[in-house]
């Protein structure tokens, strides 16, 4: 297995595949359960959202949405169980016949309360598939941290409520969440992101205060998947130490651990 410079297993092929089967397959193994300990807390922020600012469609921006995963588990109620069993290779053998039985599931299950969902992600196919199933209601195909928005991608952004992410912060920076709020004609949209312990948020935080926003951290960690192999585990644990992070009785354990920070604009 190849590590990146964090000292991650690269997991590059499983974003980049015409549908999520091979994304699941290869992170049910390994445990992946970060979106379904975010999905709480995502709803419930949104809840407080669309009551204090009484917007009855809060419109959610995604970023590193993937398959649009977030949006399934918030918008259709469902769970990682399920989409891991739902891609365990034992269903439709195509992807159109796989795209009609996901569609079918988004139409059987209406959001409780309305939502728009807005993914952003640098894979054309995963986009492709999360739009064309009605996971995503748009889909932005775009890497910010090399370039500013297009105006069709703008247009897309603005008027985004709230900006959530579980587990991109570490190959984004502050540099996408700037843009995504430039996007938005002086408001500051909310924000939560799961971000991995291995990866400082501070700079990112720096960032968004001289946006205006003011940053805390909730309590709690939260687990995001097993380490995929030895080599992904000393690599992790060794770049860990040498930024000083303690990793007793959590990533030394085996498991990739999360956080997670909340960002409201300081008159909020």
């Amino acid at each position: 297995m190849r590590l990146d410079a964090s000292g991650k297993v690269t997991l590059d092929h499983i974003y980049t595949a015409p549908d999520p089967r091979t994304y699941f397959q290869v992170l049910r193994p390994l445990g992946y359960r970060v979106p379904q300990l975010a999905k709480p807390r995502f709803a419930e922020l949104i809840e407080e959202y669309r009551e204090t600012e009484r917007v009855a469609v809060p419109h959610v921006l995604d970023i590193g949405c993937s398959y649009g995963i977030n949006a399934a588990l918030l918008k259709h109620d469902t769970t990682m169980d399920e989409l891991y069993a739902r891609y365990d290779g034992g269903g439709p053998a195509t992807r159109a016949a796989l795209l009609e039985r996901d569609r079918d599931l988004a139409r059987s299950r209406p959001p409780a309360h309305p939502l728009h969902f807005t993914g952003l992600d640098a894979s054309t196919a995963a986009l492709a598939y999360a739009r064309e199933a009605g996971f995503l209601d748009a889909a932005v195909h775009a890497d910010l941290e090399a370039d500013d928005p297009t105006p069709a991608q703008r247009e897309l952004l603005a008027g985004t409520d709230l900006v959530i992410s579980t587990g991109c912060i570490g190959y984004i920076t502050g540099r996408t969440l700037t843009r995504v709020v430039r996007a938005q004609d002086g408001r500051l949209p909310w924000m939560a992101h799961f971000v991995l312990r291995m990866f400082p948020f501070d700079p990112v935080e720096e960032a968004l205060a001289e946006l205006g926003y003011r940053t805390v951290r909730a309590d709690g960690v939260f687990r995001q998947r097993r380490f995929a192999s030895p080599q992904e585990r000393r690599g992790v644990l060794d770049g860990m130490a040498a930024a000083g992070i303690d990793a007793r009785g959590l990533e030394e354990t085996g498991w990739l651990y999360a956080q997670l920070y909340l960002s409201r604009p300081q008159h909020g």
